[in-house]
């Protein structure tokens, strides 16, 4: 019997709490994205593992898809800004702005995002594209 894709979400989330290796929760996540490809929930998650794995190609192409399907997301915005400095794009300040707008108007999600920076931090310390964004984004 095969899993939902919200069940299978939810695994592969506790799963990355819990610690396990980045580099086993990637294919669980295209997964998910190929069964869901309208989850931008998924792409986002795809996208920041990307990141976490040295992959900014592949992070910058979730992290364009998880902000095409929902705009609102900060979560999504932080990686593609990550994601678009790691592969040398311009036009990240645009999605800074985006971020502080969004946290104009539900600020509760700046706390989320802040953990989410953190947490990237405590697994990969030397990540120096995501101190600039969370910099960036908690100095405006």
């Amino acid at each position: 019997m095969t899993q939902t894709v919200e069940a299978l979400f939810d695994q592969a989330i506790e799963r990355y709490h819990a610690g396990e290796a980045v580099e086993t929760l990637i294919p669980i996540f295209s997964e998910i994205c190929d069964r869901a490809p309208k989850s931008s929930p998924a792409w986002t998650c795809l996208a920041w593992l990307s990141l976490l794995a040295d992959k900014p190609n592949q992070a910058l192409k979730a992290a364009q898809k998880a902000v095409k399907l929902n705009s609102q997301d900060p979560q999504a915005r932080v990686n593609l800004a990550v994601a678009m400095l790691e592969t040398g794009q311009k036009g990240v300040r645009q999605h800074i702005e985006l971020v502080q707008q969004i946290f104009t108007v539900a600020p509760e999600l700046q706390q989320e995002i802040k953990q989410n920076c953190e947490d990237g931090l405590r697994r990969k310390p030397d990540w120096q594209s995501l101190n600039r964004v969370k910099t960036w984004i908690f100095a405006g």
